[in-house]
């Protein structure tokens, strides 16, 4: 019985791999070129097609450079991709010790989120690494499926009841602005503690549970300029970049009337001693310059430093 069996099984080997010779020796070939195929997954609903100075949306996904690989890592949160993998060139030396840099790098990855829509932002992103030089990025997003019908259904809603066709594109973001304010209250015990009954951190908060924090206001804020069609994305003060025991802080970029301008909504929605509300329009589409100068007036002598971004990060900013 023995002695049948194994020139069957041996039969069956050298068949399959008669049969899977070609591709075979295309994948024994691309490893010997070192130069492996990408697979390319389609995008989701909400990738951005804009064109940012700091990332820009790979191409090929064959990196040459440290900002190729910067590119890539934006590229797979833009595209709404739970894992991507692709492989380091022989002629990048360099590239595995570059990646693992800049996965340790949370501050950089932090800039990187704020360019992406909220519902694509992430929460942690695994980075596996082989000698062979095959990268693998897996990655854990914000919000989940149920969280964004909830918060596409309210922001329809409040579009469909606040905006009119008459309105021009300041107006229908000054609306948006005001309703959010007027509607919401800033979450001080998650500010404070760090903990929340609300999920004041993410769009959800101010439109569904009424509360909301600087990355609460932004994203909700970042997802009516997204349905507007407006360019926008949100500008991070870190911790780590503007003082030690200090709090970072985010907002928006807006890109209205051929610039970019700023708009905070957290500043506008200021926490009064006596605990009354307010909404103030001090820090609605103002300049870098006029920034300044509402937060010279807001804290008379007092330096804020919130407000102090990273300017080779946020290069629309820049002077031209």
């Amino acid at each position: 019985m023995k002695k049948t069996i194994i020139p069957i099984l041996c039969l069956f080997v050298i068949a399959f791999v008669i049969f899977n010779l070609d591709p075979i020796s295309n994948k024994v070939a691309d490893l010997i070129e070192n130069d492996p195929k990408v697979i390319i997954a389609s995008s989701n609903e909400y990738k951005r097609d804009y064109e940012y100075k700091y990332v820009k949306q790979s191409v090929d996904y064959k990196p040459l450079s440290k900002q190729d690989l910067v590119n890539i890592i934006y590229s797979t949160i833009n595209n709404g991709w739970e894992t991507f993998t692709f492989y380091c060139p022989s002629e990048y030396t360099n590239c595995t010790k570059d990646m693992e840099e800049l996965s340790g790098n949370n501050i950089l990855l932090t800039h990187i989120n704020n360019f992406v829509s909220p519902f694509n932002s992430f929460t942690n992103i695994q980075t596996t690494i082989s000698d062979s030089g095959e990268i693998s990025l897996s990655v854990k997003y914000l919000y989940t499926k149920e969280q964004i019908e909830i918060i596409n259904a309210e922001i329809s809603k409040i579009i469909s009841e606040k905006i009119t066709d008459n309105m021009d594109t300041i107006d229908k973001i000054k609306v948006i602005h005001d309703y959010i304010i007027n509607n919401s209250d800033y979450d001080i015990k998650r500010n404070n503690t760090g903990e929340s009954t609300y999920l004041s951190y993410i769009a959800y908060g101010p439109l569904i549970d009424g509360y909301a924090t600087c990355n609460g206001y932004t994203d909700v804020m970042a997802l009516f300029l997204d349905r507007f069609g407006i360019q926008n994305f949100k500008v991070g003060s870190t911790p780590e970049e503007i003082g030690e025991g200090k709090t970072g802080h985010v907002w928006n970029a807006v890109y209205i009337n051929n610039e970019w301008r700023h708009l905070d909504l957290t500043w506008d929605d200021p926490v009064m001693s006596d605990g009354s509300h307010q909404l103030f329009h001090n820090y609605f589409l103002i300049t870098t310059e006029e920034m300044a100068l509402a937060d010279k007036s807001d804290n008379k002598d007092a330096e804020v430093i919130e407000h102090k971004f990273n300017h080779s990060v946020y290069q629309e900013f820049n002077a031209n």
